[in-house]
């Protein structure tokens, strides 16, 4: 396998360009500045936000060119790992039909970047564009473990003690099932997460553990998830009514308490269960992982939603998603 350190290599550069594009994303949506080139590939006609004298707001538009130039990066990064991936397909390094789902990932997530700018930021496109970012994210970093197991020789066999990290036995079934399920609950959290952003709905519960003082304000749950409201509608700022709003930050809290106990049986089954020193630090990460979302997500409703704690929100999601991935890769065989 003499091709595999290359092939590590741009699956890491990608890997971590793909993490910033995430974060970047959200931090280009938190200020407002998804409409600062309001054309697309280019920005009022132009390549670069330098020679669009005609910009509304400079400092939007080079926010969100900035994102594009780096998933443009990201997606030529890819095309050159499914190229190695298709070249080098008798050393088996990786699945040629892995590296095609990947490609076809990031361009569908292209096109979904181009249509959240000319559909002027309808919430189904915004949302649909979060979530296929967060799975060319997931992908890569699948690939990134397997790669790194193989080349340290991990296998869930048992072997005799002191063996690398081998198994004292086979992994549980019901290890395998919960982490599953954890990353299953924890990818329709993220999805409300997404959908209440696109909504701006973060806002609409200003106070914690209440909401506007009350456990169970007036919400419009019906409103609150039409999923189109016709094209020509511009949807920065949201177009939904206030009660909607509430609706779908409750979602999303009552999300989060499902997905907390969800991530803690996984890991839990996991340390209880005869798996190896790798599963368990892994069980150990999404906890800590879990543990500084949600603190997060609390302080950033006690402080007033600043910009910086809204956008660590986004990037604790992603390091969840990243730790509940390694336990379910770490659950399985090398």
């Amino acid at each position: 396998m003499r091709h595999s350190a290359p092939l590590r290599r741009f699956t890491l550069a990608a890997f971590c360009l793909c993490l910033g594009v995430v974060v970047l994303g959200a931090y280009v949506r938190l200020t407002a500045a998804g409409l600062g080139c309001p054309d697309w590939p280019g920005c009022y006609g132009h390549f670069s936000p330098a020679t669009a004298v005609e910009a509304l707001d400079p400092g939007k538009a080079w926010r969100e060119m900035i994102h594009r130039y780096a998933a443009t990066t990201v997606g030529l990064l890819i095309v050159g790992i499914t190229a190695m991936g298709i070249a080098w397909r008798r050393e088996r390094l990786v699945p040629v039909p892995y590296v095609v789902v990947l490609l076809l990932t990031v361009v569908l997530q292209g096109a979904l970047g181009m249509l959240t700018v000319t559909l002027r930021l309808k919430p189904l496109i915004v949302t649909l564009h979060l979530l296929f970012g967060f799975t060319t994210l997931s992908l890569l970093w699948w690939l990134l473990l397997t790669l790194a197991r193989r080349r340290g020789g991990v296998r869930l066999e048992t072997t005799p003690a002191g063996h690398g990290h081998a198994l004292s036995g086979p992994v549980p079934a019901a290890a395998r099932a919960l982490a599953l399920c954890a990353l299953i609950v924890l990818g329709l959290q993220i999805a409300l997460g997404g959908w209440t952003s696109s909504n701006y709905a973060a806002t609409a519960c200003p106070d914690f553990p209440t909401c506007q003082g009350s456990f169970w304000p007036p919400a419009d749950f019906r409103g609150a998830y039409v999923l189109w409201h016709g094209l020509g509608v511009n949807d920065e700022g949201g177009v939904l009514a206030a009660a909607a709003r509430v609706a779908i930050h409750l979602t999303h809290r009552f999300g989060a308490l499902l997905s907390t106990v969800a991530l803690l049986a996984a890991a839990v089954t996991t340390w209880r269960a005869r798996t190896d020193a790798l599963a368990k630090r892994a069980a150990t990460l999404v906890v800590a992982a879990l543990a500084l979302q949600l603190a997060i997500g609390i302080f950033m409703v006690l402080r007033g939603f600043p910009l910086w704690l809204a956008t660590a929100h986004n990037a604790g999601a992603a390091l969840l998603l990243l730790a509940v991935l390694a336990l379910n890769r770490a659950l399985r065989p090398a």
